[in-house]
């Protein structure tokens, strides 16, 4: 695992600050839950479905960092 502060330094390059890429970060943590219910809820017993298990959070903040997460600031 990376050192917390080289973390928060590639966040801070990205966003404008650490407040921000929270928000950006946790409404993409939302987006990922809802997409991972409807998975479930379409599921049957015999069915398979390739759902990552890892925390919401986690790969919200993973997609942020590697800048897969396009967002754009109202003006």
């Amino acid at each position: 695992m990376e050192d917390k502060t080289l973390l928060m330094s590639k966040l801070d390059d990205i966003t404008l600050n650490h407040y921000e890429a929270v928000l950006v970060a946790a409404k993409w943590a939302r987006t990922i839950n809802a997409k991972r219910l409807a998975q479930l809820e379409m599921m049957t017993e015999d069915s398979e479905f390739n759902i990552d298990y890892r925390k919401v959070t986690s790969v919200a903040l993973e997609d942020l960092l590697t800048q897969r997460i396009k967002f754009k600031y109202r003006g």
